[in-house]
């Protein structure tokens, strides 16, 4: 039997939350349904699934479950992240404007200024801690507000109650993607979001062996919006992977408090080394946004970026070739710890002015701390940056 959402705790709600043993058989783990269609008794006779664009068992009970631990109703589980993206842009028509975050990850900004502004859409990348800066963009054609926090690369942190309120003022539909943080640690919807996004491909998957994103929302009307384009336009998540994507929400939480606590370590670290110049992680007091990391946030996360002394290309591909326990790679959010050069890998996408404008400078260096033993990943590190 089903437990009610409302009766679990967040930690419970990773097993159990939207979840029921299949009807066939009684499988606790709900089977990967690997079909493309349904037998029909009649025309439009069948139960509940007919083609699995549409619908398929194993991808709504990912579906379900990305509902509740995101305290959301509805949940969509899309082919990756940049495909539940793509999903929320196609809700506007060609002249409306979005504002987003000036740092946000590359791919995200690829798929706003290389694919939807030949279709008339307007985006403004801005510094989002700056409220009046935010308002100052609004205007008649404004539809959407995007927002990364923390954000990819630069760890900024987007006070998500304060651009909801100005949201909320000006009627415009406010979006929040939450791959950093997880639902373990923030929870958009219940700060003010209408839409939350994750690449489940992160930390929800959590095993750097699929790709599937996400969408999460409460309201109905714009649930229905979103189901109707995630079928017309076809993008959807796999069996395979949606069953991949399950079982690794039913760790999410014990792996969650791992990688934060190995990233305040690694971040602690970094920033006593004689060799480092700058360390980027909101748990540090002295992080612009330190405070609004606190009351939003239940922890800091893994992920930190840093620059060494030094600031050059030369000096992080230095230190990211020599790594041995990190792996130089794309992605995030795996049980092992990946290192990254956003200049050349993440954000090569965006604009070298425009990149370093936000902070995206060629010496930095991002990673994303594992659950390895911490001691193995500091000896890494020191060996690493000498």
């Amino acid at each position: 039997m089903t437990m009610a959402k409302k009766e679990l705790k967040f930690n419970s709600k990773t097993i159990h939350g939207g979840q029921r043993p299949d009807k066939a058989y009684g499988a606790v783990m709900p089977p990967i349904y690997q079909t493309s269609t349904y037998a029909q008794s009649t025309p439009g006779g069948h139960q509940g699934f007919e083609y699995s664009r549409s619908g398929n068992p194993t991808r709504t009970a990912l579906e379900n479950s990305l509902a509740s631990i995101e305290n959301g109703r509805y949940g969509l589980a899309f082919a990756s992240g940049l495909s539940a993206m793509d999903a929320v842009i196609k809700l506007l028509n060609p002249g409306d404007e979005v504002i987003s975050t000036n740092d946000l990850y590359g791919g995200s900004y690829r798929l706003f200024r290389q694919v939807f502004e030949k279709y008339g859409i307007v985006f403004h990348f801005i510094g989002m801690q700056d409220m009046v800066a935010i308002n100052e963009k609004i205007n008649e054609n404004t539809k959407l507000v995007w927002v990364e926090t923390p954000t990819n690369p630069m760890m900024n942190v987007v006070d998500i109650k304060a651009v909801s309120a100005l949201a909320k003022k000006h009627d415009l539909l406010f979006a929040v993607d939450n791959t950093f943080a997880t639902p373990y640690l923030q929870q958009p919807l219940n700060l003010g979001a209408d839409i939350v996004m994750h690449s489940a491909t992160k930390y929800l998957g959590g095993h750097s062996d699929v790709v599937v994103g996400a969408l999460i929302v409460n309201d109905k009307e714009l649930a229905d919006k979103l189901y109707f384009i995630q079928n017309a336009s076809g993008a959807v998540c796999g069996p395979m992977d949606g069953f991949l994507t399950l079982r690794g929400i039913k760790t999410l939480h014990v792996r969650m408090q791992r990688h934060c606590e190995n990233g305040e370590t690694i971040a602690k670290y970094l920033k006593g080394h004689p060799n480092i110049e700058k360390v980027y992680w909101p748990g540090f007091e002295d992080h612009p946004n330190h405070d609004i990391a606190k009351s939003q946030m239940n922890g800091f996360g893994g992920m930190i970026s840093f620059i060494p002394k030094g600031g050059t290309f030369e000096d992080a591909v230095k230190i990211v070739e020599k790594l041995e326990v990190f792996t130089l790679a794309e992605s995030l959010g795996g049980v092992e710890s990946l290192a990254g050069h956003p200049a050349s890998m993440t954000h090569a996408s965006i604009p070298k002015e425009e990149r370093e404008n936000s902070g995206v400078v060629d010496a930095l260096i991002r990673l994303s701390v594992g659950i390895e033993d911490v001691d193995d990943l500091i000896a890494d590190l020191e060996q690493a940056i000498g």
